[in-house]
């Protein structure tokens, strides 16, 4: 009996340190599972987070990239306005009588659809006084400008839209360049609104008015405005994106230069202006003549509607008076402006922007007085008014250059 219970008592004694050893090392089982959970749920937090806040490109690519887009967009804005010029000079933005974002996109395909077409345009005020004799082949052709038109609009629009979302969502556009590409998105799409706006303005009826059917010239202006503030706000960012600025000297020369250059740029934005009122009026018909009026520096008819400011807007004569009075002197400011940056030491890059404004002006002026005495021909109007264009880049290329004089 006593042999039993030694032996029993050592048997406990041996197996409670296994006992406690067991449960020591299920204890450590389970600490070492519960940090490995641990950290499997941190790394999968890690990875999470990494899909979500995208790292950031390197300025240099970035800028880069960007300012590529916004050349080509500029690019495409600049053919929408000369495919606009075109088909105002050969009369077709009033053959499409409706808008629609979508539908419209596919035109008529059949006989039938291209009759229905024609008789809708056949109940607006430019067939019933203007074109009354017109056959379906010439409204086939009008239409199609006017349709060519819109549909590169469209494709302006998608050209800022798409990849702006794009650029946004892989994290290339700075907090500054946000509001840049946000304020540009809005004008495009502005400016397709306002487009509809002015074409509206030709297809209502005007009993009292003897004129021909056209559109608002203070319509045409803001919608060729508006393309033009879009054009050229692309063109500087891009520009500033593209091109590294210099680091010129705060010299008073330099400061004076800048500011005339900013005042000779407006001057030029403000002669292309008045050239939709030039267009919208027809005002290149009235006198095809130069450097005189007709038999006379300043024509009879000047002032001939009262109250008096309304020539300024709705007298075709006061408007090609303005519209020359405004070529010479941008003619003249850019002579001046070339001949003050030559008394500068500037950046071979910088004056060669003088120089190309200078030269594009001439080209212009010479476009525009051969357009007048030649009677608007439809192909040399349309070269005028790509000029206006091309001039208007130098002027916002050589402004670019100058942003590097401090204030």
């Amino acid at each position: 009996m006593l042999l039993r219970t030694a032996l029993l008592g050592g048997t406990r004694f041996l197996l409670a340190p296994r006992q406690a050893n067991s449960s020591g090392q299920q204890c450590l089982r389970w600490w070492q599972l519960l940090q490995k959970r641990a950290q499997n749920s941190a790394v999968s937090e890690a990875a999470s987070h990494s899909r979500v806040a995208v790292p950031p490109v390197p300025n240099a690519v970035t800028d880069q990239t960007i300012g590529r887009w916004l050349i080509i967009c500029s690019g495409t804005v600049a053919g929408a306005v000369v495919l606009g010029g075109i088909t105002r000079l050969t009369e077709s933005g009033l053959s499409m009588v409706d808008w629609h974002l979508v539908r419209e996109m596919k035109p008529p395909q059949t006989q039938e659809d291209w009759e229905a077409e024609f008789l809708k345009y056949q109940q607006f005020p430019e067939f019933k006084i203007l074109n009354h004799d017109m056959t379906l082949t010439e409204f086939k052709f009008i239409w199609y400008m006017e349709y060519s038109h819109r549909m590169w609009g469209r494709l302006v629009g998608l050209a800022y839209i798409l990849p702006a979302a794009y650029f946004w969502r892989k994290g290339y556009l700075s907090q500054s360049l946000k509001g840049h590409v946000l304020a540009l998105c809005g004008l495009v799409c502005f400016q397709g609104l306002l487009g509809w706006y002015m074409v509206k303005s030709g297809l209502e009826e005007k009993p009292d008015s003897h004129d021909i059917p056209r559109v608002s010239q203070y319509r045409l202006t803001a919608h060729l405005g508006s393309a033009l503030v879009l054009y050229c706000y692309s063109l500087w960012t891009g520009l500033s994106l593209l091109l590294p600025q210099h680091k010129l000297p705060k010299i008073r020369q330099l400061l004076r230069l800048r500011k005339f250059a900013y005042g000779t740029s407006g001057l030029i934005f403000l002669t292309a202006l008045s050239g939709a009122f030039v267009a919208g009026l027809d005002a290149g018909l009235v006198y095809n003549s130069f450097p005189k009026m007709g038999e006379r520096w300043i024509p009879d008819d000047l002032l001939a509607f009262s109250p008096m400011t309304k020539n300024i807007f709705e007298n075709p004569t006061t408007v090609q008076f303005d519209h020359r009075i405004l070529g010479i002197s941008s003619v003249a400011a850019i002579t001046i402006l070339y001949l003050l940056s030559r008394k500068i030491s500037l950046p071979r890059r910088t004056r060669m922007a003088f120089a190309s404004l200078l030269t594009v002006a001439y080209l212009q002026v010479t476009l525009g007085i051969s357009t007048l005495l030649l009677y608007v021909p439809t192909p040399l109007a349309a070269t005028h008014q790509s000029g206006s264009l091309m001039l208007l880049s130098m002027a916002v290329w050589l402004v670019n250059e100058l942003r590097g004089i401090p204030k």
